[in-house]
C-alpha cells in the first residue's frame, strides 16, 4: 500500500505506484474527487510478437526523480525483452496537463518494431456510472467526459499521432476491460461507449539494435471539449520535450528559496529534504487545504481515506514550510481555516478540500452525555502556527486579514473551553482520535495557541485581551503541572479521563507528550522535560533491527506485533523525528548533534526507492503499513533538518568564538 510517485501543480494531484502505472487522479482539488480511484491505468509493451505489462514480475524498476523536481526518473528493465524504458512524468507547473516521455532503448542486435499501450481505467467524478469514452476525429484523440470532467488523451512517435485506439466496458458481467484487447499487439477500434468504461490507445516505433526511440504521451483535463481541445493544441504547438523541460527548471527556482547550509549532514539527507519539500507541495491544494495523504489503497480497510484536511496537520506542516522558508505556499491554509471556523470558534475533526466539513467518527452525544465532537488542538495550532509564521517572516498583511474572524473567534473560544475546577481544557479527541479525555498534549497545545493569541492582541494594541489570554494560559500551564505531571512515574501522564465522577491519569506513555516543550509549556531543558523525552526513548523505541519510536505502549493501529515488551507499537517517522527534535533543541555542543543526525539517516532508509515518506512502518522488515506518502512525515522531517541546519549553525559560532578567545602574551 503505497504511493512511490506523486506529482503535482496544486489543482491536479496524480498518484503513480512502483510499476509507474496511474492510480489516482485528483481535480480540480487536490484530494477531492478521485476520477480513478485506485485502479489501475495500465502501461504495457509489444516487442517482436511478445507483450508485456509493466506489472509483470519480470520488470525490474529503479524508481526517482529528476533532480530539484517534480517530474519523475524511471528506469524500467525487461531483460527477456530485451528492452529498457526510460519515462520522466510531469504535471504541467500551471495548466492541467500531464505529459509522459518514454525512450524505448533495444538491448538487442537487430532492429525491432515496439507498440505501446496506454489505457485509462476513468471513474470520473469518483463514480462508474455514467462515464463516455470516445474517439474524436477533428484531432484524431480520445477523450473521457462526465457533466464538468473531460479528459483528453493524444501522443505522438517518430511515425506520428496514435497508431491504433479502442473504448469499450470494463468490470461489468464478464468485461474486464479494454486492456485485454492489446495483449495482441492490436486494439479493435470500438470509437465510442458509455457507463462503465474505459480505453486504450497504441504508438508505434522501430528502434534500432543498441538505439533508442522517443515517444511523447499525454493528457489533458478540463471542465468542456473546447477547454481540453485548447491544451492538446498548446502541448503540440509547445512541444512536449520543452513543457517537461520547463517543467524542471520550474521547480528548480522553486526550491531555491529553501535553506542552503545544512551543517554537516549528509548528501541522501539533504536530497530527502528537498524532495519533502517538493511533496508537500504536491499535497497542497493551491486554495489553502493541506491534504494529510492521497493513497486510496488505504479504503480497502475502512471505506474511508486520508484525503481531508485535518487542522491539526495541517498547522504543523504550514509551521514547518514557514520555518524552511515557504511562508507563501502556506498562508492560504490560514485563510481556509478563518472560512471554516464554526460560529463558536472552534475547528471541526476535518474538512473536505473545498471546504465543507469531512467525515467523522466523534458523536455529539454519548450515554446521554452531550459533548463536543472536536479535538481542541486542531484550532489552538492554527494560532500557534501563525504566530510561529508571524515571527519568522513579519508579513503583518496575513495576521491583520485574520484578526477579526479567525484569532479573536479562535481565542475567545479556548479562553473559554476551560474545566475551571482543574485550570485545563475540557476533554475532548486526542490527536490519534482514538480517546476523549484531558490530555497533556492537547492542554500544552491550548497553550500555545492562547499564548499565540495574546502576542497577537498586544500587537494590534488590545492589551486588555492580550492580559486576559496571557493570565488564562498561565492558568491552563499551572494545571498541567499540577495534575499532569506524575511525581512518582517521574514524567508527565498522557491525560486524564473519568472514572466514577472523578479525574484519573492515564499514564500509558505516549509519544505526543513532547508537546510539553514544542508549544511552550516548559523550557527545553527543564528537569521534566528531560525525564519525560527519556522515558519516551526508552520506553518506546522498537527493539528490532528496525528501530524507530512507536506511538504509544500497545499501539494497535496497524499492530504488527504481541510482543509488547520489544514492539510497543509499530515504528512512526513522525515519533521518532519528535525524539530527534528535542535532541537538536537540547544539544550544547557539535558532538551532541551525532545523535539527531543518525536518526536523519535513518529516516532516509525508511523511505521507499522513490524517496516518499510512510506513515509508520513493519517493526520486523521496516516495510511501509498504512498511507505513502504521508504529508505530516514529509513535514516533519523537513522541520528536523532545518532545526539541525539551525542549531548546527549556532553551534558552529559558538565553537568558533571558543577557539578564537583573546591571547594572553
Amino acid at each position: 500500500m503505497a504511493r512511490h510517485l506523486v506529482i503535482g501543480n496544486g489543482k491536479i494531484l496524480m498518484n503513480l505506484d512502483r510499476n509507474c502505472y496511474i492510480r489516482d487522479i485528483y481535480y480540480p482539488f487536490v484530494g477531492q474527487l478521485n476520477h480513478v480511484g485506485g485502479q489501475y491505468c495500465r502501461f504495457g509493451l509489444w516487442v517482436g510478437g511478445q507483450f508485456s505489462w509493466l506489472e509483470d514480475p519480470e520488470w525490474q524498476f529503479k524508481l526517482s526523480y529528476v533532480a530539484d523536481s517534480l517530474v519523475t526518473n524511471v528506469i524500467a528493465r525487461n531483460d527477456r525483452l530485451g528492452v529498457e524504458l526510460h519515462m520522466n512524468d510531469g504535471i504541467h507547473q500551471r495548466e492541467s496537463i500531464y505529459i509522459k516521455r518514454i525512450l524505448v532503448r533495444n538491448l538487442g542486435t537487430e532492429a525491432r518494431e515496439c507498440r505501446l499501450f496506454f489505457h485509462h481505467d476513468l471513474m470520473i467524478d469518483g463514480s462508474e456510472v455514467g462515464d463516455t469514452a470516445a474517439y474524436y476525429p477533428e484531432n484524431h484523440t480520445l477523450f473521457h467526459y462526465k457533466r464538468s470532467s473531460y479528459f483528453m488523451f493524444n501522443g505522438f512517435s517518430d511515425e506520428g499521432g496514435m497508431m491504433q485506439y479502442t473504448t469499450g466496458i470494463k468490470r461489468f458481467q464478464s468485461a474486464e476491460g479494454t486492456w485485454r484487447d492489446a495483449e495482441d499487439g492490436s486494439l479493435m477500434g470500438n470509437s465510442i461507449a458509455q457507463g462503465s468504461v474505459d480505453s486504450t490507445i497504441s504508438f508505434r516505433t522501430v528502434v534500432p539494435p543498441g538505439g533508442d526511440q522517443t515517444v511523447y504521451y499525454w493528457m489533458s483535463i478540463g471542465k468542456n471539449l473546447e477547454e481540453v481541445k485548447s491544451l492538446n493544441q498548446y502541448v503540440q504547438d509547445s512541444h512536449p520535450e520543452k513543457l517537461l523541460s520547463r517543467i524542471v527548471i520550474y521547480w528548480n527556482h522553486w526550491l531555491q528559496r529553501a535553506k542552503q547550509n545544512l551543517g554537516d549532514l549528509p548528501a541522501e539527507v539533504v536530497n530527502l529534504y528537498r524532495l519533502s519539500l517538493l511533496i508537500v507541495r504536491t499535497q497542497t491544494d493551491e486554495r489553502g487545504a493541506i491534504i494529510a495523504a492521497n493513497d486510496t489503497d488505504i479504503l480497502q480497510y475502512n471505506r474511508d481515506h486520508y484525503s481531508y484536511m485535518w487542522p491539526r496537520d495541517g498547522a504543523l506542516i504550514a509551521d514547518a514550510m514557514s520555518a524552511a522558508g515557504f511562508q507563501s505556499v502556506i498562508a492560504p491554509f490560514f485563510h481556509f481555516c478563518a472560512q471554516a471556523l464554526s460560529p463558536d470558534g472552534y475547528l471541526f475533526h476535518k474538512y473536505n478540500p473545498d471546504g465543507t466539513v469531512g467525515s467523522s467518527w466523534h458523536p455529539y452525544i454519548v450515554q446521554g452525555s452531550r459533548r463536543l465532537p472536536i479535538q481542541e488542538d486542531e484550532t489552538a495550532l492554527v494560532l500557534f502556527a501563525l504566530w510561529k509564521d508571524y515571527t519568522r517572516h513579519q508579513v503583518i498583511e496575513l495576521p491583520q486579514a485574520l484578526y477579526n474572524n479567525l484569532i479573536r473567534k479562535g481565542a475567545l473560544f479556548l479562553s473559554q473551553y476551560i474545566e475551571h475546577a482543574l485550570s485545563l481544557p475540557k476533554p475532548s479527541y486526542d490527536l490519534w482520535e482514538e480517546r476523549y479525555g484531558i490530555w497533556t498534549y492537547t492542554a500544552s497545545s491550548v497553550y500555545g495557541g492562547l499564548m499565540a493569541a495574546a502576542f497577537f492582541t498586544e500587537l494590534f494594541g488590545d492589551y486588555e485581551r492580550s492580559d486576559h489570554l496571557r493570565n488564562t494560559a498561565e492558568g491552563i500551564k499551572q494545571g498541567i503541572l499540577k495534575h499532569l505531571w506524575d511525581e512518582e512515574a517521574g514524567r508527565f501522564a498522557r491525560g486524564l479521563i473519568q472514572k466514577d465522577n472523578r479525574w484519573v491519569k492515564d499514564m500509558t506513555l505516549e509519544s505526543s507528550l513532547f508537546a510539553v516543550w514544542e508549544f511552550g509549556v516548559l523550557p527545553v531543558e527543564d528537569e521534566r522535560v528531560v525525564k519525560t523525552m527519556h522515558a519516551i526513548r526508552d520506553g518506546l523505541t522498537v527493539k528490532t533491527h528496525v528501530g524507530g519510536v512507536a506511538r504509544y505502549t500497545n499501539d494497535y493501529y496497524f499492530q504488527q506485533s504481541g510482543d509488547i515488551e520489544n514492539v510497543p507499537g509499530n515504528p512512526w517517522v513522525i515519533c521518532t523525528l519528535w525524539v530527534a527534535n528535542f535532541e537538536i533543541e537540547s544539544a550544547r555542543s557539535l558532538a551532541d548533534l551525532a545523535a539527531p543526525r543518525k536518526t536523519l539517516e535513518w529516516v532516509v532508509r525508511t523511505a521507499l526507492s522513490s524517496g516518499a515518506l510512510p506513515e509508520q512502518l513493519h517493526p520486523n522488515d521496516g516495510s511501509p503499513l498504512s498511507v505513502a506518502p504521508l504529508t505530516w512525515s514529509h513535514a516533519t522531517y523537513v522541520q528536523a533538518v532545518t532545526r539541525y541546519a539551525e542549531k548546527y549553525a549556532e553551534l558552529s559560532k559558538a565553537s568558533e568564538g571558543a577557539d578564537t578567545g583573546p591571547v594572553v602574551e
